[in-house]
């Protein structure tokens, strides 16, 4: 039986790593929007970052981390792909796609909150999130940019910033649901209640 200081003990413990986890895992989303996968249309690993840092910290903390990144991105840290930070990356055209990593978190986290951490839950709250990543980018796009004559069209922009990485972001979210079982353990006990498989 655990005693009464030791699971305060613990919670302590838990309240104090748990900024630093989200800080670290904001650090960790930018070194993976830096890398570039050199394909027919390039890719780079955000998307990856942001499924490890949900399925590794959980909603809540995944939640605080992808707006920690989002807000250093927005005051110009150059935490963006290709090293770019400041407002006027969210508000180019494509700003709404890195906008909508908020949207993945807070689904991902409502989801488990309503359901539980069973393995499909993960998954589909994911793949929820990432449909709504791409919906709200591609209404930014089209709402914001359409006097771009090459974009008159949902279906056009569908084309150029969704269909490309429709794959590539399904292998990232593999990716991630394998590297997050074998991770898991690196973990104190007290942030890995619940959390995983």
């Amino acid at each position: 039986m655990t005693s009464e200081p030791t699971v305060k003990k613990k919670t302590r413990s838990s309240r104090l790593l748990s900024p630093v986890y989200c800080a670290l895992f904001a650090v960790i989303i930018t070194i993976c929007s830096y890398i570039t996968i050199p394909f027919t249309i390039p890719f780079t690993l955000q998307t990856l970052g942001i499924f490890l840092t949900l399925l590794l910290l959980g909603g809540k903390r995944g939640t605080l981390s992808v707006t920690l990144y989002l807000l250093l991105g927005c005051i110009g840290v150059p935490v963006f792909s290709g090293f770019r930070g400041g407002i006027g990356v969210l508000l180019s055209n494509t700003g709404g796609y890195i906008a909508g990593f908020l949207l993945v978190a807070f689904i991902y986290w409502a989801c488990t909150a309503l359901f539980g951490n069973k393995f499909p839950v993960k998954l589909l709250s994911l793949l929820l999130g990432l449909f709504f990543c791409y919906l709200f980018g591609t209404l930014w796009f089209y709402f914001g940019y359409t006097n771009v004559e090459q974009y008159d069209s949902v279906w056009s922009i569908l084309l150029v910033c969704v269909v490309p990485f429709l794959i590539p972001d399904f292998i990232k979210l593999g990716i991630a649901l394998s590297l997050a079982k074998i991770l898991q353990k690196a973990l104190p006990e007290e942030l890995r209640e619940n959390l995983f498989f």
